[in-house]
């Protein structure tokens, strides 16, 4: 019931649901991700949290920087189910066929660029 509850409350809010979208084109570092949401750094860090502690991402780290991804091939079965249902339904929103576009420019400039943007 646990688990369930986990993906339910993150699939709950508009951002994560953006997030799991820009995902489905592959690995991002966080900076990315905040480039692409044009929210603070302490945001989406919260946002990529739940979705991490509901195993809708994974991350790791290298060097300085963080990068999520979804769940590789061994995730549980109703997880695999969930990102799926994720795509079939927002797929054609509008907002999301825009982030894709914008997520070609975002994946384009150097990342120490966009990390440069978000330090303290």
């Amino acid at each position: 019931m646990k688990s369930f509850l986990s993906i339910t409350k993150a699939m709950a809010d508009e951002n994560r649901l953006r997030i799991l979208m820009f995902l489905a084109h592959g690995e991002l570092c966080v900076c990315q991700i905040i480039e692409m949401l044009g929210l603070a750094p302490s945001t989406v860090s919260k946002h990529l949290s739940i979705l991490h502690q509901a195993g809708l991402v994974e991350s790791r780290k290298n060097g300085r920087w963080i990068y999520y991804r979804l769940p590789s091939q061994d995730a549980p079965e109703y997880v695999k189910k969930t990102i799926s249902l994720i795509n079939f339904a927002l797929r054609d929103e509008d907002q999301i066929l825009r982030d894709s576009e914008h997520l070609v420019a975002v994946c384009q400039t150097d990342k120490e660029k966009l990390c440069d943007r978000y330090k303290n």
